[in-house]
């Protein structure tokens, strides 16, 4: 073998080698590839998976906000039901004692009525004061008629015991008498 030869063999062998290693390299860059794509992937997804995680404890912190807010109106409720007949004992016993006598006993409590009375408002409270009002089934509950042609058909002529309402729900409907038209009487005919 000549010098040439031998130079030609081994550029031929370097060129293999080159050849095996540029090809190694090749492969490990696509493995390289893979792998990030793989991971961006992996990323995109825990991602994804946070802000869903994220979406969702915050509807829970709101949707528990609300039900705390629920209970507490309900709790509220049951109290101020249960204040009502001691508002209604309040105004029936200062209507009662108009008498001198009883006018230091009166002035104090006028006082404490007047504080419980700003109370229930700064709670929500509000009382339904219908009289001269058209008849709602929903806020009223009709205790007694009265047939007259003085008053437009369904106005409430009286409040016997009023009624109360919190946070839009009525607590108790106001008892009242309600004006109606007379109206013809119904005939029978027995044949």
């Amino acid at each position: 073998m000549d010098d040439r030869e031998l130079k030609t063999n081994k550029s031929i062998g370097e060129s293999g080698e080159a050849a095996g290693t540029a090809k190694a390299m090749a492969d490990d860059n696509a493995m390289e590839e893979a792998e990030v794509k793989r991971l961006s992937a992996d990323l995109d997804e825990l991602k994804n998976t946070l802000v869903r995680h994220q979406a969702d404890f915050a509807n829970y912190r709101k949707r528990m906000e609300k039900e705390q807010t629920e209970a507490s109106s309900r709790a509220t409720a049951r109290v101020v039901e249960r204040l009502i007949p001691i508002v209604d004992s309040f105004e029936h016993a200062l209507a009662a004692h108009r008498e001198a006598e009883y006018e230091n006993y009166r002035k104090g409590f006028e006082l404490i009525y007047k504080q419980l009375i700003e109370n229930l408002t700064k709670l929500g409270v509000e009382r339904l004061e219908p009289l001269g009002r058209m008849f709602d089934p929903h806020l009223h509950q009709a205790m007694d008629r009265e047939e007259t042609t003085h008053h437009p058909d369904g106005e409430i002529l009286a409040v016997f015991q009023p009624g109360y309402e919190f946070q839009g729900r009525v607590l108790r409907p106001a008892l009242v008498r309600v004006a109606v038209h007379p109206g013809p009487a119904s005939k029978l005919s027995l044949n």
